[in-house]
Order: C-alpha cells, then structure tokens, then sequence
C-alpha cells in the first residue's frame, strides 16, 4: 500500500524559502497524483497543488500560484512544494495526499492516502 510522509516544514520569516518534501513508499510513485493541501485549527482544508504522474499541474488560483510551485523525482519517490515568498497567511499545517488515477482535482475527497502533515509557520 502507497505511504506518505511529510517533511520540511519550521519556521521561516516572510519572503524567505522554503521547500516541503513528500516522501512516497510502495506502489508506483510515477504513476501516481499527488496534490498538496494546507489546513489551520478550526479552518477548513484548503487545496494548493497537484501534479499528475505524467506530469500535469493545477494550481490554487487564489493563494498558491506564482508563489507555490509543485515538482516530483520519481527516482528519489519525492514530490515537493516549493514556498517562495510565504507570507503570514501561509501558516497551515501542510498534507500531501494521492490518487492512483492520473488526472488532477481539487477535491480532498478524491484523494484516498494522506500523510501525517507538516507544520509551516512564517513569522517576523
């Protein structure tokens, strides 16, 4: 069964760098969608990426595109968000989820495996 674990996240101050990582084990990690979603207490979960395994992306059209950027190395089984420019409102505690169909959505309910999440604070 496919596993994901996330890592990456801490505390950075806005405008600097930072790159989530999304560990992917068991089944076939280029055949794989895996999306990016974001979440805060008492907030409802917030989509930010996705990318097919053949290598189609759909962003958050609001918050994450130009600033957000969503990659994979399927020899390494990683997929990353990379965190341009984060500001305050980027605080969230971060998941990576997958489908094993390769089209993109939006939807968190289309998405069956979902990690453990990693925590993003950005403060001055």
């Amino acid at each position: 069964q496919v596993q994901l674990a996330e890592s990456g996240g801490g505390l950075v101050q806005p405008g600097e760098s930072l790159r989530l990582s999304c560990a992917v084990s068991g089944g076939t990690c280029g055949t794989l969608t895996v999306a990016w979603f974001r979440q805060a207490p008492g907030k409802e979960r917030e989509y930010v990426a996705v990318m097919t395994g053949s290598g189609g992306t759909m962003y958050s059209i609001d918050r994450a595109k130009d600033r957000f950027t969503i990659a994979r190395d399927n020899t390494k089984r990683m997929v990353y968000l990379q965190m341009n420019s984060p500001e305050h409102e980027d605080t969230d505690k971060y998941n990576c989820a997958e489908r094993p169909r390769n089209e993109s959505t939006a939807d968190a309910s289309g998405y069956r495996i979902w990690g453990q999440g990693t925590q993003v604070t950005v403060s001055s």
